[in-house]
């Protein structure tokens, strides 16, 4: 964890001055679960059971016995709402045009369409976008085979 979720937390929280605090790796609750008989702290069929008893006392039954939930990024009203300038930079027909690694009129009529509202492909647009503002940033890779540097846009 210290090389992983701990530091990735750690430098998102600190990018926005937040104060961020583990309480399950707090020293206290380790050295106390360590003291617990195996019987007591794994039981294969419920995972987190002590947890999830201690979380019963405070928190209704229907948000601990739940299953585990992703949680989705907004991203379709970031582009077209406070991202939207950015995104109508990158993806100009000019930004497009550099480096001849685009299908341009595919990729601006997909996101024409976007913008309508008749396309939800913010992924692939997504894709776009940070391969856009990559070679804005570090210039034009090589390319090792000139067959696949026009890269059509995944309309299908």
């Amino acid at each position: 964890m210290p090389d992983d979720i701990l530091t990735k937390v750690d430098r998102a929280s600190m990018a926005v001055a937040l104060e961020v605090r583990v309480p399950l790796l707090d020293h206290r609750v380790v050295e106390w679960v360590w003291k617990l008989p195996a019987s007591q702290n794994a039981r294969a069929r419920r995972p987190k059971h002590l947890l999830r008893r201690v979380l019963a006392r405070h928190v209704p039954d229907h948000l601990v016995e739940r299953p585990k939930m992703g949680f989705g990024v907004p991203l379709a009203d970031w582009l077209r709402g406070p991202l939207r300038n950015w995104a109508e930079d990158l993806m100009s027909e000019a930004c497009l045009s550099a480096g001849d690694i685009f299908d341009v009129e595919g990729i601006r009529s997909l996101w024409t369409e976007f913008l309508s509202g008749d396309s939800e492909r913010q992924f692939l647009i997504w894709n776009v976008l940070m391969f856009q503002a990559w070679h804005r940033r570090w210039g034009e890779a090589p390319v090792a085979d000139t067959a696949t540097r026009r890269v059509a846009p995944l309309l299908n």
